[in-house]
């Protein structure tokens, strides 16, 4: 049986709300940095905006995917529409890979070319008040991502906390660029498409597993719990996936062979609550219900 939870188009409503106030700062952020490194002659800041972009990319990408998300289930999604949230977190992935791949070319042409850029205290100045509006951001965004139990505020997350990464590699190459060493604008562009190639993989990572439907559930825990329910014999095949707030699990249990069809029924629906009461995010439960096996004797050798 499947337990309704009325919460959930709140709890999608919310997401919307986060994404599209992230999305307004991620842009207001990457159009400051990108104006500012292409006035500049600046691959590093010029890398840092368009990595700020793809944070709004992945935003507007996000807003599209809840909207997908947040539908109820029906007849050709009977489990919901919930798994289009970690599909929106893969495409995040890809277009973080594709930023990677600007940034090298980016670094290439720094490096190769001879190109440096002209610090000034203004271009300093835009880049630390754009450092401080992402740690805010990206703060807020994991504190709703962990409170609404959501993959893709929890993805862009970590996607953001990489342009603080960023942000602070790039101050770091303007200061030896103005001390005198030119060539650490190509450098540190390097480095940070290492910073997003790893960011890349860790968002992928999380949607493969919800979308590859890994187990998100100890089996021997929730064995051990449905065996604590009375008149449960035994529990085996126990099986579990979806998203971190919304997981389906089915098991097979073993009854008195001689217990009536609703008695064993009642037995499923106590199984079912136990396991939800224990694990909240726990939204639907498959009950198995079979006959103990019961040992058949040997016959007794005939008497000589």
């Amino acid at each position: 049986m499947r337990r309704v939870d009325a919460s959930l188009i709140e709890r999608n409503r919310k997401v919307r709300t986060v994404l599209a106030a992230i999305l307004a700062a991620n842009w207001a952020v990457a159009l400051a940095k990108v104006a500012f490194g292409w006035r500049s002659n600046s691959a590093a800041v010029t890398a840092d905006g368009l990595h700020s972009f793809i944070d709004g990319g992945s935003n507007v990408l996000g807003l599209v995917a809840m909207s997908v998300a947040s539908r109820p289930a029906d007849e050709d999604h009977p489990y919901g529409h919930g798994k289009f949230e970690a599909l929106a977190s893969l495409g995040i992935g890809a277009m973080v890979g594709i930023g990677m791949l600007e940034l090298g070319r980016m670094a290439f042409d720094s490096l190769m070319h001879d190109r440096h850029p002209q610090v000034t205290p203004l271009m300093a100045g835009v880049m630390g008040i754009t450092l401080l509006v992402n740690l805010a951001v990206t703060t807020l965004e994991r504190r709703q991502g962990e409170k609404l139990k959501s993959p893709l505020l929890l993805a862009d997350a970590r996607h953001t906390l990489s342009d603080v990464a960023v942000t602070l590699a790039v101050l770091a190459s303007l200061g030896l660029v103005w001390l005198g060493y030119p060539k650490a604008d190509g450098l540190v562009t390097l480095g940070v498409m290492v910073v997003v190639a790893r960011v890349g993989w860790g968002i992928v990572k999380q949607a493969v597993g919800i979308l590859s439907d890994t187990a998100r559930l100890d089996p021997v825990k929730v064995e051990q719990l449905t065996r604590s329910v009375p008149g449960v014999l035994s529990c085996r095949d126990v099986r579990s996936r979806g998203m971190e707030g919304t997981v389906y699990v089915d098991l097979k249990i073993e009854v008195d062979p001689q217990l009536t069809t609703a008695r064993a029924h009642e037995l499923a629906d106590a199984v079912e609550a136990h396991l939800q009461a224990e694990f909240p995010e726990v939204v639907d439960v498959v009950v198995h219900v079979e006959p103990a096996r019961v040992p058949t004797a040997l016959p007794h050798a005939p008497r000589r």
